[in-house]
């Protein structure tokens, strides 16, 4: 399980779920990443490396991207036209904030670079910095699956 955020391209008077919608279509087919990301990921690897220090990169081909921080569990990644940053849910308290603040900056990397704009499903809205309730709703689910799995 997972905290996600979509990176997803919304035209004028295209609601949310409209846009969500087509990206689960486009999922369907297995497409090379557009060019466009592949510049947009070479300029994105050197920000992330500065923001979040040492990562894992892998690369397959022209099919998929994908950065890994082990210390928070981050991951970027890109397939085909999808950009998706995926959380872990390991935080709660101040540490889901310190990690919330850390998606959010790795976001807006991403949304200068691609042009896409973040989209956090958990709140049904753009994410524009790791709201209260953002940070409450991980640090609850990592609560709840600690208090199920570690014993």
């Amino acid at each position: 399980m997972s905290y996600d955020i979509y990176f997803l391209n919304r035209r004028d008077g295209q609601s949310w779920d409209e846009v969500l919608e087509a990206m689960e279509d486009a999922a369907e087919d297995s497409e090379p990443i557009p060019a466009h990301l592949l510049e947009a990921w070479d300029r994105i690897v050197p920000q992330v490396q500065t923001l979040l220090g040492e990562v894992e990169v892998t690369e397959y081909e022209q099919e998929s991207r994908d950065l890994s921080h082990s210390g928070t569990g981050i991951d970027l990644s890109v397939f085909g036209d999808e950009v998706t940053v995926t959380v872990p849910y390991w935080h709660a308290g101040d540490d889901a904030a310190a990690v919330l603040g850390q998606v959010s900056a790795l976001a807006a990397i991403v949304e200068m670079e691609t042009g896409l704009t973040a989209y956090d499903p958990q709140t049904e809205r753009p994410l524009v910095k790791p709201p209260e309730d953002s940070i409450g709703l991980m640090s609850r689910i990592t609560e709840v699956l600690r208090s199920r799995y570690s014993g």
